[in-house]
């Protein structure tokens, strides 16, 4: 099935948002977009983030409290000797837990190498194409053409306003709008644990070199990423397990994606 895929081609825009030329573009962007691989590529590398919890041994153990016993006309439940107040149980204020966390639950999901390749290149042959990207709730004009290849000399930019300058040239800024106007306030007590906002997804910039200038640049510009060729995985392309994220690539980065993954078509 992989030897009969079909190259597709791309036109590389510059800086202003110019066709400079035309390349042709490696197999990985017109593999099958499976979304089930990606799904569940996802979730098991998403559980690598994810950090062992546990409660103390002792929550709510450290009281005297005993039941009074039977033929007193109350529960059985353990009580404070001098108040009569109810401790220690489950059922109880300030109780223990039924079933606390455990730190010996096993959270990490493995998967194999195989399956984490094919799910990166069905992720960015996701991004290659319109439909996955605008399913997605991105918002880019439509003379955009996928995917999106930039000359080299974009990662020179030094700072935020000549990124967004650069995205509004190649017709994807609507999309960082979007973000910037979906930016609310989190629900609940996360607020007060560090996480305050909530951000939705926007473009997706992978880059060939992570000493870049734009690296730094983009990081202050809402929902934007900047991740290296090499690192890139599914996690990037399919935030949440849903692909087709819009994303910009240098022509390098194009090289170095077809090195790293194209070998897994014809094997």
């Amino acid at each position: 099935m992989y030897l009969e895929l079909v190259k597709k081609n791309s036109v590389i825009l510059d800086k202003d948002g110019n066709k400079v030329k035309e390349v042709e573009l490696p197999f990985i962007f017109s593999f099958p977009v499976r979304k089930d691989i990606i799904r569940r590529v996802f979730l098991a590398e998403f559980t690598h983030s994810l950090q062992p919890k546990g409660r103390d041994p002792m929550a709510g153990k450290r009281t005297s409290a005993e039941s009074f016993g039977i033929n007193l006309g109350m529960a059985r439940v353990p009580r404070v000797k001098n108040s009569g107040e109810a401790a220690l149980a489950p059922n109880t204020v300030g109780g223990r837990l039924t079933f606390p966390p455990s730190v010996d639950k096993k959270l990490v999901e493995e998967v194999n190498d195989k399956e984490k390749q094919l799910a990166v290149i069905s992720a960015l042959s996701a991004t290659a194409d319109k439909v996955f990207v605008k399913a997605r709730g991105h918002v880019f004009k439509d003379s955009v053409s996928f995917p999106i290849v930039v000359t080299d000399d974009i990662v020179s930019l030094k700072t935020a306003s000549e990124v967004e300058e650069f995205l509004e040239k190649i017709g994807v800024y609507d999309d960082v709008k979007r973000v910037k106007e979906r930016i609310r306030i989190r629900a609940g007590k996360g607020k007060m644990r560090g996480r305050k906002y909530k951000e939705s997804i926007g473009p997706l910039i992978i880059v060939h070199d992570s000493n870049s200038p734009i690296v730094k640049a983009a990081r202050n510009i809402a929902g934007v990423d900047v991740v290296n060729a090499k690192d890139v995985s599914v996690i990037h392309l399919a935030p949440g397990a849903h692909s087709g994220r819009l994303t910009i690539y240098t022509e390098t980065s194009i090289k170095i994606l077809d090195e790293r993954l194209s070998k897994r078509l014809v094997s």
